[in-house]
């Protein structure tokens, strides 16, 4: 499964997702948090064949469904921030290398409160904490802080 991350500038982020089986779909998701869950063909991205608008408590019951056990989300409305996971993949520069590396806060504002590896959380990592392929990063920040860093972690 390959998984594509577009900045939407005005709008919010727009996830891209290829099964293995070679289907596409897309999770748009807005600055003012509404989500749209589309599904197009690869030879045309930008003809949406169906379009299916979700609302908060409907996107987060379909997340409890496709993984039963998510992390326990923070409530972060009317704050300004937002928590998200950022996944390091194989293209990442950052592979085998410590987060501080990465100069998270520094650069965009936002910090990698824990890391999900595999079968164990690692809360409040440190700036020597080496990162992995598989790795989740569990960010908190401003959209364009987590957005900044996901750009950092994946080498975009």
């Amino acid at each position: 499964m390959g998984i594509r991350r577009t900045t939407l500038p005005g709008i919010g982020t727009q996830y891209d997702v290829t099964t293995r089986t070679g289907r596409n779909l897309s999770v748009v998701v807005h600055q003012d948090g509404r989500r749209f869950l589309g599904f197009y063909e690869a030879d045309d991205p930008d003809a949406c064949g169906t379009s299916v608008p979700l609302e908060a408590e409907e996107a987060a019951g379909l997340a409890r469904l496709l993984d039963p056990t998510p992390l326990e989300a923070v409530r972060t409305d009317g704050i300004g921030l937002v928590t998200e996971q950022i996944p390091v993949d194989s293209r990442s520069p950052y592979t085998g290398r410590p987060l501080g590396d990465t100069r998270a806060r520094t650069l965009t504002g936002a910090s990698v409160v824990a890391v999900m590896r595999r079968t164990s959380a690692h809360p409040s990592p440190g700036p020597d904490f080496r990162l992995a392929i598989g790795d989740i990063l569990v960010a908190v920040g401003t959209r364009e802080g987590v957005d900044a860093l996901a750009a950092i972690v994946s080498g975009s």
